[in-house]
């Protein structure tokens, strides 16, 4: 039986046996749909069409839970391409903070359309992506910004600053941590052994994150002491990467891929003090958490803790692609030449990126943002009373996980995608995060009214998962 599932979980995830061609079949993703997970029923023939032309001639390194083809959205409901409609609780990945077709967002773009799309931001000056800086250092408090195209880059540059500013280059990350795919992000990345086999790295150490729910020190907050934040001068500095040698320490002020991991307040504190001792710099990862996810605009100020850089992206483009990496004057004193890139700043972007930003900040959205998130995590905890699958729910704002698990409280990862499927039959999106986590992370938009539906639909799903 557990060879079994063991193999089940293989073929949803798209791995492939030693020795095989690791590349996912043309129509794997069409079989399983249709014959094994019996999913196919529920969408339209338009969409099935859509997705056999897919498995022909799209990459298949990437990893889909359930058959969606979106085709339009608005606020926080998408419509497939055959026209039913599903409640994001996902936000494409926390990206949609503002919402799908926010009207000041679209205006924004559409009248920036007009004049012009890309001018070349590295090797020319524009207005859009200055009076954005302008807004990210009143949001942030940080005096200087780099602008990319994604959160990978976002990290790639900080590493970049990293070792130049320090003339250092060694590198600090955490277990379960995920900075993104590229070569020198991939080497903080720490999430799952096939992101990162056959691929080179920097000169990287991990660390135990604060993952209270599985300690691996098997120890009980708060008479821990923190030690898992210790480790970093008890092990690592001692054992493994001298601080003379250490650029900076890279860490998620929640972590998102490893599991919606929310580490206790004196966790942060504790690196940020380590770091500051050792004169090591301290970067936070906000790609996912930021951008007013948990309720501020740095996730990090929930724990009173400032890092010298922060990376952003995802929400950060409104809806369109656009990374950042801020820090202060002092530190990002590197001259021309150094780094660069085509499209960072893009025009578009950028105005997008303004308009959600001051739509949000309009909003009040940090307010709204924690009273939903309480909301959620208390319906989540009264349905974990009768659903014993429900293992941990935890969360920042609106960025809230649960964590499936078997009677013995070990991870279940195949149950967990089966709730997924039968959320997606419900007619809501969820995505998988960590081994066998569900993350909850709707448009900061969410009416009240779409969350309770959500909430219910996961229910049914929760039932018809067969717990």
């Amino acid at each position: 039986m557990a060879q079994e599932k063991t193999e089940e979980f293989e073929k949803v995830q798209g791995v492939k046996k030693p020795g095989k061609n690791k590349a996912m079949e043309t129509g794997q993703y069409f079989d399983f749909f249709e014959h094994e997970a019996g999913m196919f029923n529920t969408i339209g023939p338009k969409a099935r069409e859509i997705i056999e032309q897919d498995c022909k001639i799209i990459s298949a390194c990437t990893a889909r839970p359930y058959p969606l083809v979106v085709d339009s959205a608005k606020g926080s409901v998408i419509r497939d391409i055959d026209g039913r409609e599903y409640i994001d609780l996902v936000a494409g990945i926390a990206v949609m903070n503002a919402g799908y077709s926010n009207p000041e967002v679209k205006a924004a773009i559409s009248a920036q359309l007009e004049k012009m799309t890309h001018c070349g931001y590295g090797d020319f000056f524009a207005e859009p992506p200055v009076k954005l800086a302008k807004k990210l250092s009143e949001l942030s408090g940080y005096s200087k910004v780099f602008y990319c195209n994604s959160g990978t880059e976002a990290v790639e540059a900080a590493i970049k600053l990293a070792f130049w500013n320090t003339k250092r280059q060694g590198l600090i990350s955490f277990y379960n941590s995920f900075h993104g795919r590229t070569l020198g992000s991939l080497s903080l990345t720490c999430s799952k052994a096939r992101q990162k086999e056959h691929f080179p790295a920097f000169r990287t150490a991990h660390s135990h994150y604060a993952y209270c729910y599985r300690c691996p020190f098997k120890l009980e907050y708060p008479s821990c002491g923190i030690e898992c934040a210790k480790e970093l001068e008890n092990l690592i500095f001692r054992r493994e990467l001298s601080p003379m040698d250490t650029a900076a320490v890279f860490v998620e002020p929640v972590q998102g891929e490893g599991g919606y991991i929310v580490p206790p307040p004196e966790f942060h504190r504790e690196v940020r003090q380590i770091c500051t001792d050792n004169d090591v710099l301290l970067v936070a990862d906000e790609v996912q958490a930021g951008c007013f996810r948990t309720g501020p605009f740095l996730a990090m100020e929930n724990f009173g803790v400032r890092a010298e850089i922060s990376c952003f992206a995802k929400a950060l483009g409104g809806g369109l692609p656009l990374g950042a990496m801020l820090a202060d004057r002092e530190l990002m004193d590197w001259p021309q030449g150094v780094h660069s890139n085509t499209f960072g700043g893009n025009l578009l972007a950028s105005a997008a990126s303004l308009a959600s930003l001051e739509f949000l900040e309009k909003e009040n959205i940090e307010d709204r943002v924690k009273e939903l998130g309480s909301q959620m995590k208390q319906r989540l905890g009264e349905l974990q009373e009768n659903f014993p699958c429900m293992g941990d729910v935890r969360g920042l704002g609106l960025m809230v996980g649960v964590e499936i698990v078997k009677p013995d409280k070990s991870i279940d990862p195949i149950r967990r995608d089966r709730i997924l499927r039968e959320a997606f039959k419900e007619g809501i999106l969820l995505l998988p995060c960590g081994d066998s986590v569900i993350r909850f992370s709707p448009p900061l938009v969410i009416t009240d009214e779409e969350l309770d539906s959500g909430l219910e639909k996961f229910q049914k799903a929760l039932k018809k998962a067969g717990i």
